[in-house]
C-alpha cells in the first residue's frame, strides 16, 4: 500500500539565528478536510432541529392553550311530563311510542260524557240564577216606589185622623153644650108645669096656659134625651177618631220601615247577582273540565307513553312524556382548573360518537355550584380526613340555530366538548 503525503512549499523561510531559532513565526498547518466537514454538518443539524423543536413546541403550546376540552359531557333537555287534569276512563290514545308530535296535538282522550252532563247542569243553574236576579232587580225600584207611597199615604192618614179626632172632640163639646141647654130648658119647663098646675088648681090661670106649659115641658124632656143621645154619639165618634188615629200612626210606623225593606230587597238582589257570578264560575269550571278530557302536547317532540285504552286515571297521574328535540343543549362537566378563561359566548365544538359529526355552539352559562352539591347527599368536607380533589362544574352549551335540524342529538348521549377560550 502506498502512503500519500502532502507537501507544503515554504517560501522565503527566515534565516536561523545563531542559537538555531528563527525570528519569524512558523504558520500552522491546516487540519485535514475529511475530519472537519462531518462535525460541522452534525452541529448544524442539531441546531436546526433544536430551533424546529422550539417552534413546534411554541405552536403546540399556543394551540393547546387556546381551548379547553372534556369528554365528561352529555346531551340534556327538559322532559315534559304529561298528566291528566281530571279523572276518567281513557277512551282513545292517538299516539304511538317514539312518535313525533306537534305542539297542541291531541294525545289522549278521556270519556267526556260525565263532564258534558256537568256542563249542562251548570248552565241550567246559571239560567235559574239569572232569572231570580232579574226578578229581584225589578223588585228593587218597585219596592222603593211602593214604600215611598205608603209612607206618604200613612203620613196623610195620620194627619187626617188627628183632624178627625179634633173635629169629633169639638162636636162632642158642642153636643154637651146643647145637652146642658136642653137640660136647663127642661128644668124651666118642669118648673112652669108645677107652678101652672098649682095655679090651675086655684083657677088662677086658664087651662090653655097649663096645657101649653105641659107640652113645652114634654118637648124639653125630649130635647134633653136627644141631646144626651147626640152627646153619646159624639163621644163614640171621638173614640172612633182616636182609634183611627192610632191605626194611622201604626201604619205610619210600618211605612217608616220601608227603607229597610228596600235595603233588604236590594241586598237580596246583590246576593242574587253574586249567585249568578258563582254559577258562571261553576259553568266555566265545568267547561274547563270538559276541555281537559282532551290531553294535548305541551311542546313538539318525541313521545314516550305509558297510557293505554281502558285505563281509569286520576288527576295528576302521568300518562306520557314529551322530549323536545329542538330544545336540547350540552352539559359539559369541566374541571375547576379549566374555567379560568372560560366565559359565556365563547365558541364551542361538540363531537358526537354516535353520528361522527361535529356541532358548533357557544357557552351559555356556568352552573352556580359543583355537581355533587346538587346531589341528594352532598359531600361534607369539614372532617379531619379531607383530601383536596379537583371538582367539576357543569357548563351549559347551546347549539347554533339549525345544528340539530335532523334531530340526531338525543338526550343522554355522550359527547366531547371543546371550548375555544382564545
Amino acid at each position: 500500500m502506498s502512503e500519500s503525503t502532502t507537501t507544503i512549499e515554504v517560501k522565503d523561510l527566515p534565516e536561523a539565528s545563531e542559537n538555531g531559532s528563527s525570528n519569524r513565526p512558523i504558520p500552522n498547518q491546516p487540519a485535514p478536510v475529511s475530519k472537519i466537514r462531518p462535525r460541522a454538518r452534525k452541529r448544524l443539524m442539531i441546531a436546526a432541529g433544536s430551533v424546529a423543536l422550539c417552534i413546534a413546541c411554541a405552536f403546540a403550546w399556543h394551540y393547546l392553550a387556546g381551548f379547553e376540552s372534556t369528554d365528561d359531557a352529555q346531551v340534556d333537555v327538559h322532559l315534559y311530563p304529561v298528566s291528566a287534569r281530571v279523572s276518567g276512563y281513557i277512551e282513545k290514545v292517538n299516539v304511538r311510542d317514539n312518535q313525533y308530535v306537534r305542539r297542541g296535538g291531541t294525545l289522549v282522550e278521556i270519556d267526556p260524557t260525565d263532564y258534558q252532563v256537568a256542563v249542562d247542569r251548570a248552565r241550567a243553574e246559571l239560567e235559574n240564577a239569572e232569572a231570580a236576579a232579574r226578578a229581584l232587580r225589578i223588585d228593587v225600584p218597585i219596592t222603593a216606589i211602593d214604600t215611598a207611597s205608603q209612607l206618604q199615604f200613612s203620613s196623610s192618614a195620620v194627619q187626617n185622623a188627628r183632624a178627625g179626632v179634633a173635629a169629633a172632640q169639638k162636636e162632642a163639646a158642642a153636643t154637651h153644650a146643647l145637652l146642658l141647654e136642653a137640660e136647663a130648658e127642661n128644668v124651666k119647663g118642669q118648673g112652669d108645669v108645677n107652678r101652672y098646675q098649682l095655679l090651675l088648681a086655684k083657677d088662677e090661670v086658664p087651662r090653655q096656659i097649663f096645657d101649653h106649659a105641659y107640652a113645652t115641658a114634654k118637648s124639653d124632656s125630649a130635647a134633653v134625651a136627644a141631646a144626651e143621645a147626640n152627646e153619646a154619639a159624639a163621644e163614640q165618634a171621638v173614640q172612633q177618631a182616636a182609634s183611627q188615629l192610632m191605626e194611622s200612626e201604626a201604619k205610619l210606623q210600618a211605612a217608616k220601615t220601608g227603607p229597610q225593606r228596600v235595603a233588604s230587597t236590594r241586598a237580596r238582589a246583590l246576593s242574587a247577582a253574586a249567585d249568578v257570578k258563582q254559577k258562571q264560575a261553576a259553568l266555566g269550571q265545568a267547561q274547563l273540565n270538559l276541555t281537559y278530557t282532551k290531553i294535548v302536547a305541551p311542546v313538539s317532540g318525541v313521545v314516550n307513553k305509558k297510557v293505554v285504552v281502558g285505563m281509569n286515571v286520576d288527576p295528576g297521574e302521568q300518562l306520557l312524556t314529551v322530549v323536545p328535540l329542538e330544545e336540547v343543549w350540552i352539559t359539559a362537566n369541566f374541571k375547576e382548573t379549566q374555567l379560568r378563561h372560560m366565559q359565556p359566548g365563547q365558541r364551542v365544538e361538540v363531537s358526537v360518537d354516535s353520528t361522527g359529526r361535529t356541532y358548533t355552539g357557544r357557552v351559555d352559562s356556568v352552573a352556580g355550584a359543583t355537581g355533587p352539591l346538587f346531589s341528594l347527599l352532598p359531600p361534607e368536607n369539614a372532617t379531619g380526613n379531607y383530601v383536596k380533589i379537583v371538582q367539576r362544574l357543569p357548563v351549559k352549551i347551546v347549539l347554533d340555530p339549525g345544528e340539530n335540524h335532523d334531530h340526531q342529538l338525543r338526550p343522554g348521549m355522550n359527547v366531547e366538548a371543546k371550548v375555544f377560550v382564545r
